[in-house]
Parts: C-alpha cells; sequence; structure tokens
C-alpha cells in the first residue's frame, strides 16, 4: 500500500457532507488543503515563529512559569501544524487536533474582534500589518473547520482543548496566578470605559469566553453529527 493510499484511507471525510455551519468550507478547498497538507504545515510553522516574535516583549514582562499562556496566536498555528503533520504520517492524535481546533477559531475570530473594537487605537499600527493581522487570523478559521476531515473529536480529546483553553481564560483574565492578568497587550487601559458600560478588559474577556464556547460546541456538534452518520450507515 502506497503513502497516499495509507493517508486517504485515514482521511474521515463522510459521504455526505457536514451540516453547512460545522462544514462552511467548500469541499473543493477542503481537498486543495489537504492535498497540499505540507504546504498549510510550512505556513503555519512561519506563522508560529512570527508570531513568537511578535510575543517577544510580552515575554519579557511575564513570569516564566507563565508563559505557556503568552503566545495564543503562535501556539494555535503550532498546534494544527502539529496536527495536519501526525495525519500526514499517518498517527494523527485526537487531543492535538482538537487544541488545533480550539485554538484556531478561538484565536482567529478574538484577533479580527479585537482589531474592531478597538479600531481607533490600533490606527496608530501600519495598514499593512492591520491587514496582515486581521486576514492572517480570520484564515486561521478557514483552515479550523478542515480538521473534521482527519479527526472524528471524541469527547476525551475536545475535554483535553476545552481544559486548555478554559485555563487560559483563568490566567488572562480572572485569575492570573503571578502578577497582572497575561491577556494578549492591547493599546488601551484595561480600565477605560467602553460600549454598554463595559470596561476594555471586560470587552475582550467577553469575546474570548464566547468563542470557546463556541469552539465546544462546534466540536461536539461535528462529534455528534459524526456519530449519527455512522450509525445510520452501520443500519
Amino acid at each position: 500500500m502506497t503513502a497516499s493510499t495509507r493517508t486517504a484511507e485515514r482521511e474521515r471525510g463522510d459521504e455526505e457532507s457536514l451540516p453547512a455551519y460545522l462544514a462552511p468550507v467548500p469541499r473543493a478547498l477542503e481537498d486543495l488543503g489537504l492535498r497540499f497538507a505540507w504546504l498549510v504545515v510550512a505556513i503555519n510553522l512561519a506563522g508560529t515563529a512570527f508570531g513568537f516574535w511578535y510575543y517577544s516583549g510580552q515575554f519579557a514582562g511575564t513570569a516564566t512559569a507563565l508563559w505557556p499562556w503568552v503566545p495564543d496566536s503562535p501556539l494555535a498555528t503550532l498546534f494544527i501544524a502539529l496536527a495536519i503533520a501526525a495525519w500526514k504520517l499517518g498517527r494523527e492524535q485526537p487531543w492535538l487536533t482538537a487544541l488545533a481546533f480550539f485554538g484556531n477559531v478561538v484565536l482567529g475570530l478574538w484577533t479580527p474582534y479585537t482589531l474592531l473594537a478597538f479600531a481607533d487605537s490600533y490606527a496608530s499600527l501600519p495598514v499593512w500589518m492591520y491587514h496582515f493581522l486581521f486576514w492572517s487570523h480570520l484564515a486561521m478559521v478557514v483552515q479550523a473547520f478542515v480538521l473534521h476531515r482527519i479527526s472524528d473529536f471524541p469527547v476525551w480529546a475536545v475535554g483535553v482543548a476545552a481544559v486548555w483553553y478554559w485555563s487560559n481564560l483563568i490566567v488572562d483574565y480572572f485569575v492570573p496566578i503571578v502578577g497582572e492578568p497575561h491577556h494578549t497587550i492591547i493599546p488601551v487601559e484595561r480600565a477605560k470605559a467602553m460600549f454598554l458600560e463595559a470596561d476594555a478588559l471586560g470587552v475582550i474577556a467577553a469575546g474570548e469566553v464566547t468563542f470557546v464556547l463556541l469552539a465546544l460546541f462546534l466540536a461536539l456538534a461535528i462529534r455528534v453529527q459524526k456519530l449519527e452518520r455512522s450509525r445510520a450507515a452501520n443500519g
């Protein structure tokens, strides 16, 4: 059996597509991403390297013990690079794929949300950097929605991802453990009044909590849909 045949057999694409809200990426685009999986891995590793550079200043001001919770987006792109590479090598790790799904949905949505929420304050960013951050993070969401093709999202794996991203919420916004909250640095004071009487910290916290819950719902919904289709196929 050739390597390409083994890869095709490992892919868990359904004969019938999942509902559009769970698989919004056109099938042809999913196929393209899987066909050029190693290129996708390389792009995400490059993004990871850029992201760690981008967070270098924040690392310097954060206690070493809390470093794992600092580089949110770079970790998400690293997770998906490793998840796709593991699948290509015939060793798909459900927990890693679930982490990749959560990370790319959560951070892929949170960053554009934050750029829009503080658009006036981000006006000092070079235009090219603003658009790069905005559109590259939305692309993370797109690639997250291809992962259902390589994993069944078992509940235990979704639980691993949920625990990690809930711990991220805790140290970012609620119980920083060491020093101050460790969320990505924003261009305004945390206490600055925003819309609906919320302060800036509340605005970014509300966004991330919402996106973590969304990722949890989507991952479990994909699991349920796959189980239902498997049972129907097996009579």
